[in-house]
């Protein structure tokens, strides 16, 4: 299970912040797209 603090989340938060990717490609890994949009939405 990933969290905030997780090394791929916070990857994953930094290219859809800098428009390299859309919540959408993230992978449905495990709860991964889960904690990644709720971390965008600064939630967590």
């Amino acid at each position: 299970m990933f969290n905030k603090d997780s090394g791929l989340v916070k990857a994953w938060v930094n290219l859809i912040k800098q428009g390299a990717y859309t919540i959408e490609q993230v992978p449905n890994l495990s709860n991964l797209r889960e904690v990644v949009a709720s971390v965008l939405e600064g939630g967590e």
